[in-house]
Formats: structure tokens, sequence, C-alpha cells
């Protein structure tokens, strides 16, 4: 009895099957079948995410520059060619296609409406405005990134 009590063991814990292994091949195949448009779906809002965090994150540099440099720091944006340069960095920062940028501020820190910027003083301050980045797919997902014009505070607004 003892014997094959350990036979029945040894054979039980040899490994898998074929069929098993079929099944998890099978299973696996069908979820990289699914996957990838799941993926490109949500793609858009990433990108909304991220540009909307970059462009945050331009503004907040400037204004912490332009307290601790003790001068005015501009952020341009060109809504034509959609980028954004940061006075004082020399690469742009390309907006992605499946986003579009509307830009509020000043009237004086306009050019028409192809070039649009938001200036930050050493005392805090800022001409203040809004960028507004959406979706050009679905309009109605957007968000507004808030310059205060008094302390120049930057806030994500969904």
């Amino acid at each position: 009895m003892i014997g094959s009590a350990a036979i029945r063991q040894r054979r039980a814990s040899r490994g898998f099957t074929l069929l098993e292994l079929l099944i998890v091949l099978v299973i696996g195949a069908s979820l990289m079948a699914v996957a990838p448009p799941l993926i490109t779906r949500a793609m858009p809002g990433m990108e909304l995410k991220s540009a909307t965090r970059h462009v945050a994150s331009a503004l907040r540099y400037a204004r912490s520059r332009s307290a601790s440099a003790g001068e005015e720091m501009v952020i341009s944006f060109d809504l034509e060619a959609r980028k954004m340069t940061t006075q004082g960095q020399s690469r742009p920062y390309q907006i992605a296609d499946a986003v579009k940028v509307e830009v509020l501020t000043a009237e004086s820190e306009t050019e028409g409406e192809k070039i649009a910027r938001i200036r930050f003083y050493p005392d805090g301050g800022a001409t203040g405005g809004r960028v507004t980045l959406s979706l050009k797919d679905n309009p109605e997902r957007k968000f507004g990134v808030d310059v205060d014009w008094l302390t120049g505070r930057i806030r994500i607004l969904e």
C-alpha cells in the first residue's frame, strides 16, 4: 500500500500535460489579440494628460525661475505650429496632434491668433491666463491650466 501511494504521488508531480499547456497558450494568444486595441484607445487620453502636465510644469518652472533670477520669464505658445517655448530653453515642446490648445491671456501678450504668451514677474505676479487643452476627437474631454495674475499660482482644472 505504501508503495502504490508513492508511485501515484510521483506520477502526479511529473509536470503539465500537453492539453494544459495548449490551453494556457490559447488564453495568452487571445489576450494578446484583445490588448492592443484597448491600449491604442486609451492613448489620446494619455497624450492629453501628459500635455497638460507638461504645460503646467513649464509654467511653474518659469514662475520659480522668474522669482529666483529676479527677471521676467515668458512662456510662448505658437498655436499654429503647436509648440510651447520657455524663455531660456533652446528646444520647444511639441504638443501632440491629438490635442487642441487654446490660450486666453492679456491682449498685450498676443500676436493675432497664432502667438500667445504668459509672462511672469520677479515679484510673483503674472499676466495671468488660461491654457485649455482638449482632445480634437472629443472636445468635451479637456483640462485647463490657470495662471493667477496676482500671485502667479498655477492650477490644473479638470
